[in-house]
């Protein structure tokens, strides 16, 4: 047996993680598009 696999500290799936970073990311590029769009609506 592989010895990184003798003691696995996580047993959660990775698609929880990178399910996660995907909403996290979209989120901090979501927030940055809408104040964007309020700035150029202000800006009119």
């Amino acid at each position: 047996m592989n010895k990184f696999e003798e003691n696995i500290t996580n047993k959660r799936h990775d698609v929880i993680d990178a399910g996660v970073g995907f909403v996290v990311s979209f989120g901090f590029f979501a927030t940055m598009f809408i104040i964007a769009t309020v700035v150029q609506v202000i800006g009119r």
